[in-house]
């Protein structure tokens, strides 16, 4: 269906893609990966022609036959979205923030199709069903704001989906979502597979979704395919180098120099928690049910009560929408709550005026999801890793551009990033950065939302490692908020389960992990995905 011959593709002056071949046959599964910056992304770009300007391309790329490369404008867009379909990383970037959800899912299904808008509206709600978002909980009129990251990936896979195209390239298709949706989306995307004989092209940075999910692998390392072939055979050799440091890493776990800087006894000890929530309630207004009558509010977080001691690292768990990014703003006093309280350093956050608050602030910080989302596309990366020290003191334009160096340096960047902009950086680096502007006011509290679901297994054991060691020098508390429940093992010493609004579990990391008692953490702990068990399964 698809073959990649001998792919060259320079941007300006720079060599990106080197002597690339791949191939792609009906009904069958490619998985593609690598570091961040590896070519993964570029391969897929250069097949749906959708270059930057000054790109170059040498080689062939054909599909069923007809040479993309020297294809025309009109024959790619006939092509995009009806035969070849494409599932973007960031869905934040990807879908238009001024169109409803449900037209921007229906667009293609006319456009392609012919159909009327009544017919591709029907289209449109099988369609969310199937990526479970049921209409009745998420009408077609949400804009992509109003929803969560996990709920815009969902989108994207369903415009994506759409036209049931006979190629579809995912691009971290899965990679915002909790691990049970995760599960529903990779078998959604197999049942296409099988029920239409796709081909599908999967890029992911998690080696056990690749080898659970795959027929062949390619392993991708500064523009060029470095190894390729069967997934239980490479998988299962790691025969060359590369793709076993590969390995390594996805299932690292950062060496800890010491133990948990408290214990339970220690916490009976201390003088006050950093941080207590106490019977927090954040309730949403949903529409009217008539005239006279006003529907029952929406209970986002309910009654959740949380205590966190300097020095502590506590895990947040959750499928997506049960109140864990709600929780978090609520924390943050960017939102307020419905009833309870929250106390920081014994400061009602609730009462406190905005002199009190904004000292607060600056002892508190925070990584978003989505890092693309999270900063001023017109900025370059010295202002906006500096961005938190307006709530410094006035400090010199040298005493700033320091503190942003030595806050790249800890996140393994380095001065040339100070120049640039967020879209001159792959999606992990712009995390990096991310995190980099958390760190800049050497805050008490850092609250991480899915901290390292964007990056590279190899970047992602770098920054598991930076966090663990910056809690141990810098004395740091986290509340690490993450659907990846070998990160929470391997970064935090509680969790907390979070279902439907309510703390259903709480406990040590291993009491709770490793023998769950809530259907909610029984959920997310059979739908991680496991390499060491997708490799063994594939001996099968």
């Amino acid at each position: 269906m698809l073959v990649i011959d001998r792919l060259n593709l320079t941007i300006g002056d720079t060599p990106i893609l080197h002597d690339v071949s791949l191939s792609v046959d009906a009904g069958r599964i490619l998985g593609i990966v690598g570091e961040s910056g590896s070519g993964k992304s570029m391969t897929a770009l250069s097949t749906m022609q959708l270059l930057p300007g000054g790109s170059k391309t040498s080689g062939s790329i054909q599909f069923c036959g007809q040479e993309l490369l020297q294809a025309d404008d009109d024959l790619m867009q006939d092509l995009r979205g009806d035969d070849i379909g494409i599932i973007f990383q960031e869905p934040m970037t990807a879908l238009n923030p001024v169109h409803t959800i449900g037209d921007q899912i229906a667009e293609g299904i006319i456009l392609h199709d012919g159909v009327q808008r009544d017919e591709a509206q029907a289209r449109t709600i099988k369609l969310l069903e199937r990526v479970g978002l049921p209409p009745s909980r998420y009408p077609l009129s949400r804009y992509p704001h109003e929803l969560s990251g996990g709920q815009r990936q969902r989108v994207m896979i369903a415009i994506a989906c759409a036209q049931k195209p006979q190629l579809l390239i995912g691009d971290e298709p899965t990679t915002a979502l909790d691990v049970t949706l995760q599960a529903q989306i990779l078998r959604l995307l197999r049942e296409l597979v099988d029920e239409s004989g796709m081909g599908l092209i999967l890029i992911s940075h998690d080696l056990a979704v690749v080898a659970e999910m795959t027929d062949e692998i390619a392993v991708m390392r500064e523009g060029r395919v470095v190894d390729h072939g069967p997934t239980g055979a490479v998988l299962r050799g790691l025969e060359h180098p590369y793709t076993r440091r590969l390995a390594e890493a996805s299932t690292h776990v950062p060496v800890r120099h010491k133990p948990p800087l408290l214990t339970k006894d220690a916490e009976k000890k201390a003088e006050a928690p950093l941080l207590r929530a106490t019977g927090l309630v954040r309730e949403y207004p949903t529409p009217r049910k008539n005239l006279f009558a006003r529907g029952a509010p929406f209970r986002a977080v309910d009654e959740v009560d949380l205590t966190l001691y300097q020095g502590q690292s506590i895990g947040l768990v959750g499928e997506s929408g049960c109140g864990k990014s709600t929780l978090a703003r609520m924390i943050l006093a960017l939102d307020k709550p419905t009833e309870g309280s929250i106390h920081f350093h014994g400061m009602d956050l609730g009462t406190a005026d905005s002199t009190s608050l904004r000292r607060a602030r600056r002892d508190m910080q925070v990584v978003f999801q989505d890092p693309f989302a999270s900063f001023n596309p017109r900025h370059k990366v010295e202002r906006l890793v500096a961005e938190p020290l307006y709530l410094e003191d006035p400090l010199s334009a040298n005493e700033k551009r320091d503190r942003v160096l030595t806050a790249l340096q800890e996140v393994g960047l380095n001065e040339t990033a100070l120049d640039k902009y967020p879209h001159e950086f792959s999606g992990g680096q712009r995390q990096r950065l991310a995190i980099a502007r958390a760190l800049i006011t050497r805050p008490a509290l850092i609250i991480q939302d899915e901290p390292v679901s964007a990056l590279d297994v190899s970047i992602r054991a770098q920054v598991l490692d930076l966090l663990s060691q910056l809690r141990e020098r810098l004395g740091l508390t986290y509340l690490f908020i993450s659907h990846d429940l070998g990160v929470v093992r391997a970064i935090c010493d509680e969790v907390l389960v979070m279902d439907a609004g309510k703390i259903v579990e709480h406990g040590s990391v291993h009491s709770v992990l490793d023998n769950p008692q809530s259907q909610a953490a029984q959920r997310l702990a059979a739908a991680t995905p496991n390499l060491e068990k997708a490799i063994a399964n594939r001996l099968d």
